[in-house]
């Protein structure tokens, strides 16, 4: 969506889906806070451009509030994990692994989750230079069916999932494994649906003035591969 705002020469060729929970603002196991409302005047780290942004902004919305009333803290989630622990920032907005892993090591809460505001969507995204290129097209169809099957893979085969997650990575395979049972990405169709719920996400950003004018998120969406991925 950022990027479609900068004009970038991108679509998104595929989509999947994961659970909304993981999609959450957390707050320190002694915190004070308990609910959205008491986010105002605080400080709130998130990753500027993230799902957990406009989760963010979603969320204030639903509660009466504008970025405005807070402050967000752009910070990328190995800068903000450290502020969060340390209590520089008041709540932090963030997705899997990150909720699990501040969850188990550092005991952080739940103030709010997703649910109700966020679509889980997220997208494999192609250059459009590689997208006009038809000696291209084999290589990108054959990508997307591979990282499809993967995810397909990954969701009925989550302890081997998260131990081979957990060893690439270094998280703990308690970590890697409570996200993993939590989330499961799999692959949806880039439909009416999910251009409608992102185009209001878009429009919100807009109307927040996070983003410069307007995106028309139908321009940037190429559905050229769905029927290879169905």
């Amino acid at each position: 969506m950022f990027a479609a705002a900068a004009n970038a020469k991108i679509a998104a060729v595929g989509a999947s889906k994961g659970e909304v929970e993981a999609d959450a603002i957390l707050v320190q196991e002694n915190s004070p806070l308990r609910s959205v409302s008491e986010l105002k005047g605080k400080n709130i780290a998130v990753a500027k451009g993230s799902s957990a942004h406009g989760q963010v902004l979603l969320t204030l919305r639903a509660n009466g509030l504008t970025t405005k009333d807070v402050t967000l803290n752009y910070l990328q989630p190995s800068d903000a994990y450290g502020a969060f622990t340390q209590g520089k920032v008041d709540a932090w907005a963030v997705w899997d692994p990150y909720t699990a892993q501040a969850q188990h090591e550092a005991k952080a809460r739940v103030l709010n989750t997703g649910e109700g505001r966020s679509n889980g969507y997220g997208f494999q995204v192609a250059g459009r230079k590689a997208l006009d290129d038809k000696g291209k097209n084999p290589a990108l169809k054959e990508y997307l069916i591979r990282y499809y099957k993967a995810q397909k893979w990954a969701d009925t085969h989550r302890e081997e999932w998260a131990k081979a997650w957990a060893a690439e990575t270094g998280l703990k395979y308690e970590v890697a494994l409570a996200a993993v049972n939590r989330n499961g990405d799999l692959p949806v169709k880039i439909d009416d649906t999910l251009i409608k719920s992102e185009q209001e996400l878009a429009d919100a950003f807009t109307e927040d003035k996070t983003l410069p004018g307007k995106v028309d998120f139908a321009k940037f969406v190429d559905t050229r591969f769905q029927g290879d991925l169905a």
